[in-house]
């Protein structure tokens, strides 16, 4: 895991509103604010990752209001919201076109969703401060422990650490190929967790 870079992406629906981005390479995690496509897509090319999370949908479901994947979320205790509400819609859009051209680029993004990671793992749900403290104590550096990041920051350290966890073998595949997967870390307390 040394040399790997993961990318964690808190997209959001609009591209003038903030989506939270992390880099994560050895341990060390930066991050920051970014806003349209072409920023995201410039950051990605610039680093080269092995793997990138966005918490976002990557598919609209082929029929009714929830695809397979939110479905068995819903099941494992996860609350998402269906990908067809109009909000999450426009961001499901969104992360299609973005995933068709980080795929196009020949880099590999998965489907997560860092409040379900979060409740995998035992770990604060929205307390940020806490959820910081978390990510620190876990072994994360950089950023983490040089400022305080925002919600969204957290959100895509929180994306790239299921990442993390997915290269490990450490995590469960929600949903089927037609609707898409939901990348979520098998249930755990983050005290088990060592960074290497």
């Amino acid at each position: 895991m040394e040399s790997k870079v993961i990318i964690g992406i808190d997209l959001a629906g609009k591209e003038e509103n903030p989506t939270g981005w992390a880099l994560w390479k050895n341990k060390k995690v930066e991050t920051s604010i970014l806003y349209s496509d072409n920023e995201i897509l410039r950051e990605i090319l610039q680093n080269n990752p092995t793997l990138i999370a966005i918490d976002a949908p990557f598919h609209l479901p082929k029929t009714g209001l929830l695809r397979k994947a939110d479905r068995e979320m819903i099941k494992h205790g996860y609350r998402v919201f269906p990908p067809v509400l109009p909000a999450m819609k426009k961001l499901t859009l969104r992360a299609i076109r973005l995933n068709k051209r980080i795929v196009e680029y020949g880099y590999k993004a998965i489907e997560v969703h860092p409040t379900s990671t979060r409740k995998a793992l035992s770990m604060p749900l929205k307390d940020w401060r806490k959820i910081q403290t978390v990510l620190t104590t876990i072994g994360l550096r950089g950023d983490l422990i040089m400022k305080k990041l925002t919600a969204h920051e957290l959100d895509a350290v929180t994306a790239a650490l299921t990442a993390y966890l997915h290269l490990k073998n450490q995590t469960e595949t929600l949903g089927n190929a037609k609707e898409g997967y939901i990348i979520v870390p098998k249930r755990r307390n983050w005290r088990e967790l060592k960074i290497e």
